[in-house]
């Protein structure tokens, strides 16, 4: 057993026992916002009714290969300048942060991205939320680390484990919906306090404040930001089979119903990590004509293991399962293009692999 595995199942047996004890969690909804920082001064959000969203996901890991999609994201923003950026989760590999002073998100984030100078839009994945395993989700509690962490960084926005941002504030072209599924999704159900439950407090709350905000939401488009997908050529697969699996609730059939329930046809894309590929699906009757956008590609891919080939299903614009990268969003009032770029991991370098209008 590692170190951070040691660390994570101590914090996870200390909380557990915390819990047992009666005390009452807090889950950072918007209404519990982290203010920033004195002597932080955050990068503004886009004033301009153009805008360029770098979507990038499962990027944390501090290797090699994060940082050669890092450098061709960087070439790219300085011939196309890059408004904002979606981080769509699994911000801190294997673990999750300890703490908001934690050095990886230095390693993992900060430094990685340095000169891509504008807001990153971040999403908490299964990762950022483990507990005795990398990825289990079942330690819900640490991803309020990368929460807190919003008070110290320019770059990283993350007020509450789920939020919205209009762009631009007044007249929006766009509003980015960013969701927690975590408690739906979680490998390690949460079992210690009814707070993180399906219909729980946690979970209601944040229905109830999405209906609102879709409803009252002046936005020509709007995207929904999580980091686990509806739908999903890939080898996690869709909501309701993750993994291939029909046990509940780990086989997603929670995640499946919140989006049912809240998100398809009020949204008009869903962007999604988790899944180690890039994937531009075609909307279906049942998504409502929501389409699912996968973009995890960024430090990881699926591979060409025989048990982790993609499996056939949705029909899709594009789909990558063996080359890193990343895309960038256009939004204007009059429509969205959707670029896909693939990285040379040896060199860094980016290539444009499709590019179409969506919308």
């Amino acid at each position: 057993m590692t170190r951070s595995q040691t660390i994570g199942r101590r914090a996870f047996l200390a909380g557990a026992a915390t819990l047992a004890a009666g005390t009452t969690l807090a889950g950072r909804t918007p209404a519990h916002a982290v203010p920033v920082a004195e002597g932080v001064t955050k990068f503004p959000f886009p004033a301009q009714r153009r805008v360029r969203v770098l979507v990038t996901g499962d990027a944390g890991t501090g290797t090699r290969t994060q940082w050669a999609v890092a450098d061709a994201m960087r070439a790219l923003h300085g011939r196309e300048p890059i408004s904002l950026a979606v981080g769509l989760g699994d911000n801190i590999y294997e673990h999750g942060p300890e703490s908001a002073a934690d050095v990886q998100f230095a390693d993992k984030f900060e430094n990685p991205n340095a000169g891509l100078d504008f807001p990153w839009l971040m999403v908490l994945g299964n990762h950022d939320n483990s507990s005795v395993l990398g990825g289990d989700g079942g330690w819900l509690l640490r991803g309020n680390a990368e929460v807190e962490y919003h008070a110290n960084s320019r770059r990283w926005w993350m007020p509450s484990r789920y939020y919205s941002v209009r762009i631009p504030e007044h007249d929006p072209v766009v509003e980015f919906f960013v969701l927690d599924v975590n408690p739906l999704a979680a490998y390690v159900p949460p079992v210690f306090s009814p707070y993180w439950a399906v219909d729980g407090q946690f979970m209601n709350q944040q229905r109830d404040w999405l209906d609102r905000a879709i409803a009252d939401s002046p936005a020509t488009w709007k995207i929904a930001c999580t980091h686990h997908p509806y739908l999903n050529n890939g080898p996690h697969g869709d909501a309701g089979r993750y993994e291939g699996l029909s046990l509940e609730p780990i086989s997603g059939v929670h995640v499946k119903r919140f989006f049912e329930d809240h998100v398809i046809g009020r949204c008009q894309f869903i962007l999604s990590g988790h899944d180690h590929s890039l994937q531009v699906l075609e909307p279906t009757t049942e998504s409502k004509g929501t389409r699912q956008v996968v973009s995890g590609a960024a430090a990881k891919t699926v591979g060409a293991e025989p048990r982790l080939v993609a499996s056939a299903g949705h029909g899709a614009l594009y789909e990558n399962y063996h080359e890193l990268g990343f895309m960038v969003l256009e939004l204007t009032g009059g429509g969205v293009d959707l670029g896909v770029h693939t990285v040379d991991p040896a060199t860094g370098a980016s290539a444009e692999a499709f590019r179409r209008r969506l919308a």
